[in-house]
């Protein structure tokens, strides 16, 4: 099943998540929707939020990378009661875009390498160390997870140069290749 898109504006996107448990209802099949809905919108990653449900799951494909990098060819996976706990290294500046804000791209510093745990979708636990392109993509999404989006890290100017476009998304008034769920008003 392929999920609208919640976009800029809505509550849900700010909100800190919640984590869920073994008896969660569906979890496999929500994992894998996830995934679609992500693919349909040509994502790398996908956050609950991003769908309208404030709890602590995201998924994260980056085998389409794989061809330019080999490591990255069987990269997918889905993360659930994720928690980073360590960021290491040095911050890396690269542009960033999300798909509950289509259409802007910004610059964001984020650390080279993290370790997180977490659980797959069969509850089976992980405790593993990412750098690069993965450790980038992760922090996005966790950040969803704690109501942050990557535009917070603009700076107050850019904020103030940004604020047009982000009230246009808000509304709607935004183009893309997949549905988007607007805030009510």
């Amino acid at each position: 099943m392929i999920y609208p898109i919640t976009v800029y504006g809505d509550p849900v996107l700010r909100k800190t998540t919640t984590d869920i448990d073994q008896d969660f209802e569906g979890l496999e099949q929500l994992v894998e929707d996830m995934f679609e809905t992500m693919h349909n919108a040509e994502g790398v990653g996908l956050a609950a939020p991003q769908i309208g449900l404030p709890i602590r799951i995201f998924v994260v494909d980056l085998s389409a990378l794989g061809e330019d990098e080999p490591l990255l060819k069987d990269f997918r996976k889905g993360f659930i009661n994720p928690q980073i706990v360590e960021k290491v290294g040095e911050k890396v500046l690269m542009e960033e875009g999300c798909l509950s804000i289509p259409g802007l791209r910004e610059d964001v510093l984020r650390f080279e390498t993290i370790r997180i745990r977490y659980y797959d979708s069969k509850w089976q636990e992980y405790d593993q160390v990412f750098s690069g392109f993965p450790a980038r993509v992760i922090q996005h999404e966790y950040d969803h997870l704690e109501g942050v989006m990557f535009v917070d890290y603009c700076s107050p100017l850019k904020k103030r140069i940004l604020k047009g476009k982000l009230t246009d998304i808000t509304k709607g008034q935004v183009s893309t290749s997949y549905r988007i769920k607007v805030p009510r008003g």
